[in-house]
């Protein structure tokens, strides 16, 4: 099973993360940019978990 890998930040919709950019992601993969990630201090704000480094694809 992958992980889906989403291209947008779940909070401010203007960063585009690609495939090899960074990202943090909780365990149901919502996804953030790292200053989104930050501001809300590693938390998800959809299901409470912990926002970690998203890995990367090239």
């Amino acid at each position: 099973m992958a992980l889906e890998m989403r291209d947008r930040c779940e909070r401010c919709e203007t960063a585009a993360l690609p495939l090899d950019a960074p990202a943090r992601i909780c365990s149901y993969e919502c996804t953030f940019c790292v200053p989104c990630s930050e501001a809300m201090r590693d938390v998800c704000p959809n299901c409470g978990g912990e926002l970690v480094p998203r890995p990367r694809r090239s």
